[in-house]
């Protein structure tokens, strides 16, 4: 018996995009693999209706999580109640990935740090002082970080920064 490394594994349900997603996202993060994948055969095509050698599910690793990628048809989207966060160390971070998932990749940016990639699946691209500032016990200092934060689509550090010294 195979030994779970991993009790839970999030399945993000695309239309026909599970593969081309995967390798995208393995090329933003650029630590992650395609571990295996499975293709829909001839059988049950009255049912799925997808074409034949038609990835069915992707299963692959970002940053040491496995996800699986399922092309299930158009019967479900993405919305934003569901959403993974990426948590940044710096600037150049939050660029990358801001970069890589937003509009630079084919994506759409939001407000406070969230943006939908091109497959509409969304992403906070977050740096980690966001938070640390947000819960400051200085209720002045933390509102006007929030206020600041409000203002941004992409999160600027040095903005938070600013705002936090007020």
């Amino acid at each position: 018996m195979a030994k779970i490394t991993q009790k839970i594994t999030p399945c993000l349900w695309f239309n026909r995009d599970a593969e081309e997603a995967a390798q995208l996202y393995i090329s933003v993060f650029g630590d992650g693999k395609i571990n295996k994948i499975t293709r829909y055969g001839k059988e049950g095509f009255e049912f799925h209706g997808m074409p034949e050698g038609t990835a069915m599910t992707v299963d692959f690793t970002l940053a040491g999580q496995n996800f699986l990628a399922l092309n299930g048809g158009p019967a479900f989207t993405f919305s934003e109640a569901v959403s993974l966060i990426i948590r940044c160390s710096d600037q150049d971070e939050v660029d990358h990935f801001w970069n890589g998932l937003g509009p630079a990749g084919g994506g759409t940016e939001s407000q406070c740090g969230w943006l939908k990639d091109k497959f509409g699946f969304s992403w906070q691209v977050t740096p980690t002082i966001l938070n640390e500032l947000m819960s400051d016990p200085d209720k002045a200092k933390a509102s006007r970080v929030m206020n600041a934060m409000l203002q941004m689509k992409k999160i600027d550090i040095a903005e938070l920064k600013r705002a936090a010294a007020g």
